[in-house]
């Protein structure tokens, strides 16, 4: 049995699948919560899928990995699917307090915890009756499914976390009493208009153009191919614009097959956050085009940054973006018109109001409202990142 945290602090076991290396925003939401945790004085321990065995610590905490078969076409994402196992560890490690991040093959984990008597939180990170539309599941289904589900996770957690009340909304509409809404944040430090770089502009666009950039994971639920759908109407428009697509998945063979004879740039993913943090600062508009994101903190990076974005009206993000953006709904042509009256504001203000928009959002904030959810207090005098 693992020996009880030191100080008085609680020890948080988070659990999370779809996590790799290579994997955006819930990996980067994970890592600052986990910092935030740690700072406030307490034992965060994460346990993910991966290739083989490990156990390692971090500054966002100790993180276990257990072997776990890759999902077949996700692009390398892997899954906790030992369930005898899992639950020994859990015993082993002895939580005080049990945050899951999937609320799809490890729901059983809120009957251990109650089993147990380890207060529990579910994550929400994504919107289930919109992945069921990305699934093609029909639209007369779609929110049955979906409720039948949400009533499941709710009855099986204390407490449901939300990011944004778009997310909350599918967990409102079956009266569901235990759900909280918590925003997350943006690394304000990392992300800033002073990592523009011009050399690195001239790369993808010269002066007379318009660089567009899409940042994310190229797999079906984030619809990157109506970032370059948006590209090729606004060149039959007459619009000088180039896009750079920043990521990698499952998608981008298919995506640079239907990006041919046009100017777009696939980088690959870019592990370097201030390579990526002075690709978004030099862009003119980032694009985030998902229709099921509940938060998007790739957007968020995008204003913090200094450069508007144009998300989908489907999503959570018209929500997060506020006016420093712009929604479309889900076509290209609607995504190249909103680009169009969003560059036709001055850029100093543009720039400026996404800049502002994006200060609203930091991590200590989230950090707290998480451990408020979880009924943690701090035992260090702040929590922060």
């Amino acid at each position: 049995m693992t020996a009880p945290v030191p100080g008085g602090g609680q020890r948080i076991v988070r659990l999370a699948n779809f996590v790799t290396p290579r994997s955006g925003g819930l990996r980067t939401a994970l890592h600052h919560l986990g910092e935030g945790y740690a700072a406030a004085g307490h034992e965060p321990v994460m346990v993910i899928p991966g290739r083989r065995d490990g156990d390692e610590r971090h500054p966002w905490g100790r993180v276990i990995t257990l072997a776990g078969p890759e999902l077949p076409r996700s692009g390398g994402y892997r899954l906790l699917t030992a369930r005898r196992r899992l639950a020994r560890l859990l015993t082993d490690l002895a939580p005080d307090r049990l945050e899951v991040n999937d609320r799809f093959t490890m729901r059983w984990t809120g009957a251990w915890a109650r089993a147990h008597g380890v207060p529990s939180v579910m994550v929400s990170h994504e919107s289930l009756t919109g992945l069921l539309g990305q699934w093609g599941v029909p639209d007369r289904l779609r929110r049955p499914v979906a409720d039948r589900f949400n009533r499941g996770s709710a009855r099986a957690y204390d407490r449901i976390v939300c990011t944004t009340t778009w997310a909350a909304e599918e967990f409102h509409r079956i009266g569901a009493r235990n759900v909280d809404l918590v925003p997350l944040g943006v690394d304000l430090d990392t992300f800033g208009p002073g990592r523009a770089d011009p050399a690195l502009r001239e790369r993808y666009a010269d002066h007379t153009e318009l660089l567009l950039v899409h940042c994310a994971r190229l797999s079906p639920e984030k619809r990157p191919e109506l970032a370059i759908e948006a590209l090729a109407a606004l060149r039959r428009a007459g619009v000088p614009a180039v896009l750079v697509m920043a990521g990698d998945g499952p998608l981008r063979p298919a995506l640079v097959r239907r990006a041919a004879g046009l100017p777009v740039t696939f980088t690959g993913f870019l592990p370097d956050r201030l390579t990526v943090a002075a690709l978004l600062a030099s862009a003119d508009v980032v694009l985030a085009p998902g229709p099921v994101e509940t938060f998007g903190l790739a957007g968020l990076e995008a204003l913090a940054s200094g450069t508007p974005v144009v998300v989908n009206a489907a999503s959570a993000l018209p929500e997060v973006v506020g006016s420093a953006g712009l929604a479309a709904y889900g076509s290209g042509a609607a995504i190249a018109a909103a680009v169009t009256r969003l560059v036709a504001r001055p850029e100093a203000e543009r720039r400026r109001a996404a800049r502002a928009r994006a200060e609203e959002f930091g991590w200590p904030a989230a950090v707290a409202g998480f451990l408020r959810v979880h009924d943690a207090d701090p035992v260090r005098p702040s929590a922060t990142t």
